[in-house]
């Protein structure tokens, strides 16, 4: 017998995932990174206490700089793409280190090809539909996006279907001030772009921006349990 009724098929996370997931439930997103200064924001993240990072594969030669962030922070680290519109792309991730496939949709044969190349998935789903089909191909993680336009309530009624071990990950508009109605709705984490990373910035200014998202999560999660 099944012992979740609301999962669509038995739930085992990538590990990996999980355990980056339980140490900072934070998703850094570095669109428009380059190779030549993706390895110190990646550092930079590492040493804020990031566990999970993306490089979106619209951002200049993106294997390139998964493979300098992947050289640059330690085994317990997860790094990944971001933008992932096509399952031939997957091997390539794989081939440059990644561990973690990341989409701003939920199709079927990205996510598929993700779990058959051993790599954790977090697709965009804005629907419970969605959501569930994503959930029975495999997925690890829910992005719900763009979390701007769903709001609190939509996490609230999802969380009411979706079995509590799946993660919800809202990301689109998130800031260190905005997290807390968040959680309290049910998400678990977040994914982080711009407030987070913009091209060009200093490896200084997006340790400050992941300190900062750190302590918004910490006062967060405090707030919750007064």
């Amino acid at each position: 017998m099944p012992t979740d009724l609301n999962l669509p098929a038995p739930y085992a996370p990538h590990a990996g995932l999980a355990a980056a997931f339980d140490t900072c439930a934070l998703i850094a997103i570095l669109r428009g990174v380059t190779p030549a200064d993706a390895a110190d924001h990646g550092r930079a993240l590492y040493e804020a206490g990031f566990r999970i990072i993306e490089v979106p594969l619209n951002s200049p030669q993106p294997f390139e700089s998964i493979a300098a962030i992947r050289q640059a922070v330690p085994a317990d680290a997860i790094v990944g793409a971001g933008t992932v519109l096509q399952p031939t792309l997957v091997k390539d991730v794989k081939a440059a280190g990644g561990e973690l496939i990341v989409m701003p949709h939920s199709d079927p044969e990205v996510v598929l090809a993700a779990k058959a190349h051993g790599l954790a998935c977090a697709p965009g789903v804005a629907t419970p539909t969605e959501a569930f089909l994503a959930l029975k191909n495999g997925a690890d993680v829910l992005k719900m996006f763009p979390a701007e336009q769903l709001g609190m309530q939509v996490v609230k009624a999802w969380r009411a279907v979706i079995a509590p071990q799946v993660p919800l990950v809202p990301v689109g508009g998130i800031t260190p001030d905005n997290m807390g109605p968040f959680l309290t709705a049910g998400a678990n984490g977040f994914g982080l772009g711009s407030a987070l990373y913009k091209p060009g910035q200093s490896a200084a200014t997006t340790a400050s921006h992941a300190k900062a998202f750190i302590n918004g999560l910490r006062v967060a999660r405090a707030g919750m349990r007064k």
